[in-house]
């Protein structure tokens, strides 16, 4: 069980949110939702013990609780099956010494009766603790989110960050904790391994609290939902869509019961105002006085605060905007594109999808110029000019820096004022802007790479996998904002809204190959 008595945290004299009480029973489900910078990362390093609350205090009862946050937590110099084995620490400290004692036993032939008794008391313990389910666990795991047994040999080191990030969740779910916090683990995750982690948490035995903006996930896997609005966490039964449902119905029925409060107050207003200097109403002037001081006022429903920010291209491009001829790329000796062909001119809107470790950010970086192929070429049209937004953006930020001065690097020779405007359009206000990077949430980090990279002049965008760490609001802001671009883009994304509803032309890029799959006029 967990639970949060009078929970609360200030940042300076910012309260993130009012005193909190809520108990997540043993075996609930629960989707913690809210805007960016709301809290609900803070929320879970309270809960999890990692960030001491301002005020009250998080309790966690009957069992472990494992927390996989925003940013990987692995051992690099180690092959991926050894780190797994890392989450069973109990386990593979037993299994290590079996394999020590079997290895004496054939170099210290003298030792083979003392150590066949040490031998049989480390088996017994070794099946106690399941270590004889451990090696299936771990298989079953890192093949649900789309490791190959190759994989398995391979250095934590040599995985990419969204590989990183799903080693983190491997060794969670491998040792399968009673209480699992989970921020935001679909961010990095296709379409495949997505659909896994929703049925192995769908069936999850123990407690689960989860952050991610994917609304269909929630659906299928939890059965109630916790939202911080405006400074209160607010319960709520059901899955998401069933929260989506009960929040709006709340906001009307509230919005309908501060009118009639407004309709009723301004009756009596009007009625002191008419008889105030009438002694013959002065005792019911009084009373409708004292009436309205004890009322209690009901606010009228706050709406969620959205971005507002327009993307627009800078100068004409020709016809032709890029051509990739024989393209091939090999990294540490394995091929990770294969004679590559493509040409995307003026105006579409190319969506690149498929698993991930396919080619797909590789290309985007050589297309970037980031990263030299190792065969064929990259023609750019003379007049391109062309921005690219990585994966992982937000990691490039400067933590020691403030909101406004990481802006203002990419701005040029723009005032202040320009920079504070375009900071306000992605909801960084009044003294916002001088919060220092490292204070911001992951949702804030990535709003604010976005703003940065989208205030720099272009008429190309190169684009991986840009709607991962962003709120609904955001995300549609920003779909929104792509849909009407009238320039070039070419994005990698397994959101479906940019491949089905504004992609122009969708290639497939699988195993190093891009092929053609769709266009739409």
């Amino acid at each position: 069980m967990i639970s949060a008595e009078n929970l609360a945290m200030a940042f300076g004299p910012r309260q993130l949110f009012a005193p909190a009480n809520f108990t997540i029973s043993n075996g609930q489900r629960v989707a913690l939702v809210g805007p960016n910078g709301a809290g609900k990362s803070t929320l879970l390093q309270m809960i999890a013990g990692l960030l001491t609350p301002s005020s009250g205090r998080a309790n966690v009862v009957g069992g472990e609780l494992a927390y996989l946050r925003q940013e990987s937590d692995i051992g690099l110099d180690l092959p991926l099956r050894e780190e797994m084995w890392n989450a069973l620490p109990e386990a593979n400290a037993v299994r290590l010494r079996i394999a020590a004692i079997e290895n004496e036993m054939v170099t210290n032939p003298e030792r083979v009766e003392e150590l066949s008794t040490e031998l049989d008391r480390a088996q017994d313990r070794f099946r106690i603790l399941g270590g004889q389910r451990a090696e299936p666990d771990i298989s079953r795991v890192t093949e649900g989110l789309g490791f190959s047994k190759q994989d398995m040999d391979k250095l934590c080191g040599e995985f990419s960050g969204g590989w990183r990030m799903r080693i983190s969740l491997a060794k969670i779910l491998v040792r399968r904790p009673e209480h699992l916090l989970l921020d935001e683990p679909t961010n990095h995750l296709d379409r495949d391994a997505r659909h896994w982690l929703q049925g192995e948490l769908s069936e999850y035995p123990g407690t689960l609290v989860i952050v991610t903006h994917d609304g269909s996930f929630l659906d299928r896997v939890v059965n109630r939902v916790l939202s911080i609005e405006h400074g209160r966490v607010v319960p709520y039964a059901g899955n998401y869509s069933q929260f989506l449902d009960e929040r709006a119905e709340n906001e009307e029925r509230q919005m309908n019961a501060s009118e009639r409060q407004s309709r009723q107050i301004a009756q009596t207003e009007r009625f002191i105002e008419r008889f105030r200097s009438k002694a013959t109403k002065a005792r019911q002037v009084q009373s409708r006085i004292k009436m309205l001081e004890k009322i209690e006022r009901i606010d009228r429903p706050q709406s969620v605060t959205a971005t507002n920010f327009r993307i627009r291209s800078t100068g004409r491009v020709e016809r032709v905007v890029v051509e990739v001829g024989s393209l091939g790329h090999e990294w540490e000796g394995a091929p990770v594109l294969l004679d590559v062909a493509l040409e995307v001119e003026r105006g579409q809107k190319v969506a690149l999808v498929g698993p991930n470790g396919g080619g797909k950010s590789t290309l985007l970086r050589i297309l970037a110029g980031e990263v030299e192929p190792t065969e064929g070429k990259v023609r750019w049209a003379e007049r391109a000019r062309v921005g690219y937004y990585a994966q992982h953006q937000d990691e490039s930020l400067d933590r020691r820096e403030t909101v406004l001065g990481e802006v203002r690097k990419a701005a040029g020779k723009q005032p202040d004022g320009t920079l504070r405007g375009v900071l306000g359009r992605f909801l960084f206000s009044a003294d916002d802007v001088f919060k220092s990077v490292a204070m911001l949430s992951g949702g804030e980090k990535s709003r604010l790479a976005l703003a940065k990279f989208l205030i720099e002049p272009n008429n190309v965008l190169l684009l991986d996998e840009p709607t991962n760490h962003l709120d609904a609001v955001t995300r549609d802001e920003l779909l929104s904002a792509l849909d009407e671009y009238d320039g070039t883009i070419i994005c990698a994304s397994h959101d479906p809204a940019i491949v089905d509803e504004i992609a122009t032309h969708v290639y497939g890029v699988e195993s190093g190959e891009v092929a053609l799959a769709e266009v739409r006029v």
